[in-house]
């Protein structure tokens, strides 16, 4: 079944500017400027008033439909990245040998990068580097937890898998080795 004509709206806040050129959306807000390609997706932007944005598809069958959800949720992403931004905190688990985490600032290609030493009394240093405009810092007040912040939920949701999957543990039975660094808190810097 096809379906003739979708469409979905979105609501951009008064501080918020959106462009769209050649399906490339580009969101200027407070806290800085995102940039999302999406021209391998088949759907029609029109901007009718200055604060709506419309995303159609014509004649598409379920699963095109489906792929204007799609669009609108990465679009209200992007357009929280940059009213609200975004943070994660993550906990270190540990059972017998504390994690010893390290933060450092790469000098040639200026991100961040976190270094593990320790995991289950291992003497490999694990480094995990973060993607482009991520911020990672220990937490004030709360002992082993470190929060990563960001404005794409990409990046940041990317960052903190990274660092989870470094610290995975190998030949050893999971159900009684948890050690590792956990995603315990996920949210928006400023709250409502």
């Amino acid at each position: 079944m096809r379906y003739i004509v979708s469409t979905e709206q979105i609501t951009v806040p008064d501080d918020v500017k959106v462009k769209i050129k050649s399906r490339i959306v580009t969101v200027e807000g407070p806290r800085g400027k995102l940039v999302k390609d999406l021209s391998h997706i088949a759907v029609t932007f029109t901007i009718p008033k200055s604060n709506i944005v419309q995303i159609e598809i014509h004649h598409g069958s379920r699963k095109n439909v489906a792929t204007l959800r799609t669009v609108k949720s990465i679009i209200q992403n992007l357009i929280t990245g940059v009213t609200k931004g975004y943070k994660y905190k993550m906990r270190y688990v540990y059972a017998h040998f504390p994690i010893n985490v390290n933060i450092e600032k790469n000098s040639e290609t200026d991100l961040q990068e976190l270094e593990i030493r320790n995991f289950l009394g291992e003497k490999i240093v694990r480094r995990v580097v973060m993607k482009e405009g991520v911020t990672v810092e220990p937490s004030k007040g709360v002992k082993d937890q470190i929060e990563i912040y960001g404005n794409s939920v990409e990046n940041v949701s990317q960052s903190a898998a990274d660092i989870q999957q470094a610290c995975l543990v190998k030949n050893k039975d999971i159900r009684k080795f948890l050690d590792g660094l956990y995603v315990s808190e996920r949210g928006t810097i400023i709250e409502e």
